[in-house]
């Protein structure tokens, strides 16, 4: 759940991306997992999809790498698209919750690394980024 003020737009990165829309603080947290608000599905759920549901659920939700489960972001925490220098981290992966790695403007397009998180990081690379 987002926990800043943001907006969705197109991104120079990949289709759609989320911006600030406040000045974030270095070390402010940004985004955390919420049970209740968030979605975790298993790889069951998953087969309980539809060829087209499926690929679209892939394309906005990440599989943890500790748990294997998938994780799907309710609001639009969804669009933070992959940076190789993010302006996001996350201090204790294992919270499911994203700091902001230094000051970040009014306009800035937040991103994370999808590599510390993500175990099909690969997968969305070949199917969905430019």
């Amino acid at each position: 759940m987002l926990l800043v003020k943001t907006k969705i737009g197109p991104s120079e990165i990949e289709g759609i991306g989320l911006f600030a829309d406040q000045f974030i603080s270095k070390g402010m947290v940004v985004q955390k997992f919420v049970p209740g608000f968030d979605l975790i599905f298993s790889e069951k759920d998953l087969e309980k999809l539809s060829g087209v549901q499926k690929k679209e659920f892939l394309r906005y939700a990440y599989k943890n790498k500790n748990s294997g489960n998938y994780i799907l972001c309710a609001d639009n925490a969804r669009f933070l698209n992959h940076c190789d220098n993010p302006n996001l981290i996350s201090d204790n992966p294992d919270e499911e919750i994203d700091i902001a790695a230094r000051d970040i403007q009014v306009g800035e397009e937040l991103t994370v690394d999808y590599r510390d998180f993500d175990e099909d990081f690969d997968f969305k690379m070949k199917n969905y980024e430019k």
